[in-house]
C-alpha cells in the first residue's frame, strides 16, 4: 500500500481536504487533459506497485499488455530521461512508471494510437539523425533530440509531432512517478509517523507561538 493510502480520511489543517486526496489530485492533475479519473490513477499505481513486487519476487521481468518489447524498452528509457535517479530518489522506471503507463494504455484504448505513433516518431527521428534507435543512442545523442522537442515555444515546426508526443509522455510520466511510493517520498510527505514518546512541543515552536507550558 502506498504511504499516501495509509491514513485515508485524515484531514489537513482542518481544511476538510484529506492528505491522501491531495496526493491523488497532484498525481492526476497532469492527466486532466486525457480525462483520466483519479480512481484510474490509483488503479494504475497499484498495478505498477504490484508488478514491481511480483517481478522482484519471481525474478522474471514484467510482460507488458499493450507495449511490444521494443516499445516498452523505449518507454522505459524515455521515462528515465525525464525523471532520472538522483540523490533523493530512484528513477521513473524504479517507481514503476512503465508499468503504470502500460495499465493506462489498456484501460484507455483511445490513447494507444498516439502513444504508438509517438514512440515510432522517436525512433524515426534518431534513425534519420544517428542511424540507430533511440534506445541504442548515446545519452548525448538522446539529449540532442530531446532538446529539440522538450521546449514547445522554441521547437521547429518540423518536429511538432515529436513535441506533442513528448509533452504528453512527460505528463504521463509525472503522474506515474508521483503516484508511486518513490514519488511520494520524493515529495517528502511523511504521513503520520508513530512516535515512541512525546516530550512536548519543541521550544522553538513554543517561542514562535508566544506560549509556554508554565
Amino acid at each position: 500500500m502506498r504511504e499516501a493510502d495509509q491514513q485515508p480520511g485524515r484531514s489537513t489543517s482542518g481544511t476538510g481536504v484529506a492528505r491522501r486526496d491531495v496526493l491523488r489530485i497532484l498525481a492526476a492533475a497532469p492527466l486532466a487533459v486525457f480525462a483520466i479519473a483519479c480512481e484510474d490513477v490509483d488503479r494504475a499505481a497499484q498495478h505498477a506497485s504490484d508488478s514491481l513486487a511480483q517481478a522482484a519476487k519471481d525474478g522474471v521481468p514484467y510482460v507488458p499488455q499493450f507495449y511490444t518489447a521494443t516499445e516498452f524498452a523505449l518507454a522505459r528509457v524515455l521515462a528515465d530521461r525525464i525523471l532520472p535517479a538522483d540523490e533523493r530518489s530512484g528513477s521513473a522506471s524504479d517507481a514503476g512508471v512503465p508499468e503504470f503507463l502500460d495499465f493506462l494504455m489498456t484501460a484507455y484504448p483511445d490513447m494507444q494510437e498516439p502513444m504508438r505513433k509517438g514512440l515510432a516518431w522517436m525512433d524515426d527521428a534518431t534513425q534519420s539523425r544517428f542511424q540507430k534507435t533511440f534506445v541504442a543512442c548515446s545519452p548525448e545523442e538522446q539529449s540532442a533530440l530531446l532538446d529539440e522537442i522538450a521546449y514547445p515555444k522554441r521547437a521547429a515546426d518540423k518536429v511538432k509531432d515529436g513535441v506533442t508526443f513528448f509533452s504528453r509522455f512527460r505528463d504521463l510520466t509525472a503522474s506515474g512517478f508521483w503516484s508511486s511510493r518513490i514519488g511520494v517520498k520524493d515529495l517528502q510527505y511523511l504521513g503520520n509517523v508513530p512516535q515512541t514518546s512525546w516530550t512536548g512541543c519543541p521550544p522553538e515552536a513554543l517561542a514562535k507561538l508566544g506560549v509556554s507550558y508554565t
